[in-house]
């Protein structure tokens, strides 16, 4: 990783590298450490939206909306996110991929599905498959938000909520 406690310590603002090093063991340990913060977050804000629908249908709805509400209200945790995130390591030392930070969503996404489809909300379809083309879709947008100043989030938003809506509706 091309930041040393030095640099991290200029740009937080910090007069010694001391205070961080007395936190973390190392770099690993503190990148790991705002990988946890950010996503947590992240998932924290996501599900209680989704919880507060009593349908199947309206948090299929929920999760795309303050997925990429959540995108575009923290740019900054996202930029962090996208810095640190090729310098991620799981504690056996192998590199973390987009997959590996994607599944928790997709699980979770899995799970939503597949009530949706036992209380007759949903048609029958692959719920992994599913549930991958939603959580790509919003991690679309977040490449997006780095690359495409004036990108429309809110067209966006409303596609990706009508496309998953009649992708999943019963005929």
């Amino acid at each position: 990783m091309e930041a040393s406690f030095a640099r991290i310590t200029k740009q937080a603002g910090l007069s010694s590298p001391r205070m961080i090093s007395y936190h973390f063991a190392d770099k690993n340990d503190l990148v790991h450490q705002i990988a946890v913060e950010v996503l947590t977050a992240a998932a924290r804000y996501v599900l209680d939206h989704v919880q507060e629908q009593e349908t199947a249908a309206g948090r299929l709805r929920a999760y795309p909306e303050s997925s990429l509400r959540y995108l575009r209200e923290h740019p900054n945790d996202m930029a962090a996110l996208t810095a640190i995130g090729p310098h991620l390591r799981t504690p056996t030392g192998e590199a973390y991929t987009s997959e590996t930070a994607q599944e928790p969503g997709v699980q979770g996404l899995e799970w939503l599905l597949a009530d949706g489809q036992r209380t007759g909300e949903f048609r029958d379809f692959d719920t992994r498959s599913m549930a991958v083309l939603i959580r790509g879709a919003v991690e679309a947008a977040a490449q997006r938000l780095r690359t495409e100043p004036g990108f429309d989030f809110d067209a966006y938003t409303a596609e990706v909520v009508t496309t998953f809506a009649l992708a999943t509706r019963r005929a």
